[in-house]
């Protein structure tokens, strides 16, 4: 039985059979500030490791049987998604906005000191006036997540996410933007963010390791700040918005 350290942290993900959701379980197993990482997803993993706890969850529209799972955790990096054009829209705003309320009530009741970590995307929409779907539905997310009262909450807005390593593209446009990837990094660095960079920075501010306000959102330019050590010359430092 794995035996953490006193002030070692207990850290539950969502989606880790997904792109930054895997990258981010990969970084906390090993993670020397992390004593347990639960994983709850629809799917077995298929690894193993001394820190892991795997719960297979199918129903995220009824979250109440993760109550146990869920109690006495210190910090939730929560990466469940889908893409846009992939689902019927209910089931991509069932996804975007009511797994994520629902997970979040029982996590919040089960562990009220928890902090959350929230994969969101580039041009969410808190106000709900954008013509795009997905922007509308990350945005009323976002909102209910404020509303939920968690003590510590991080949202992260990337725009472009690089995949890392090679997988099957979900439309034409992620095969082209993947293909361009190298000149467009350099033409619009703050429009671009690797997977793995990614999931390290949602990891390491619920943990404690960033030094950053209680709670913040986090645009692409910001998450890049977040990633790279800062600048002596010009006083480099992560602001976000609150």
């Amino acid at each position: 039985m794995n035996v953490r350290a006193i002030d070692q942290k207990r850290l539950v993900i969502v989606g880790a059979t997904g792109m930054v959701g895997g990258y981010a379980l990969r970084y906390a197993l090993e993670h020397p500030a992390i004593g347990s990482a639960t994983s709850i997803g629809r799917r077995e993993l298929g690894i193993s490791h001394p820190k892991l706890h795997e719960v297979v969850h199918q129903d995220f529209g009824n979250c109440s049987a993760l109550t146990q799972a869920l109690s006495d955790q210190d910090a939730a990096v929560f990466c469940m998604g889908t893409y846009t054009g992939t689902v019927p829209d209910a089931q991509l705003r069932a996804i975007t906005v009511d797994y994520t309320i629902e997970f979040a009530r029982v996590l919040r009741s089960s562990s009220p000191d928890a902090a959350f970590s929230f994969l969101s995307g580039s041009g969410a929409d808190p106000t709900g006036r954008s013509r795009m779907a997905f922007a509308r539905y990350k945005g009323e997310a976002e909102n209910a997540l404020r509303a939920s009262g968690f003590p510590s909450l991080y949202i992260f807005r990337p725009a472009y996410i690089y995949p890392v390593e090679p997988r099957k593209e979900p439309n034409f446009s992620y095969r082209l933007m993947r293909g361009i990837y190298p000149a467009f990094r350099t033409l619009f660095p703050n429009q671009v963010i690797r997977a793995d960079d990614l999931a390290r920075a949602m990891v390491d501010v619920v943990v404690g390791g960033m030094g950053v306000a209680p709670s913040m959102v986090f645009e692409n330019r910001d998450i890049r700040a977040l990633i790279q050590p800062p600048d002596p010359q010009r006083g480099a430092a992560v602001k976000g918005r609150k």
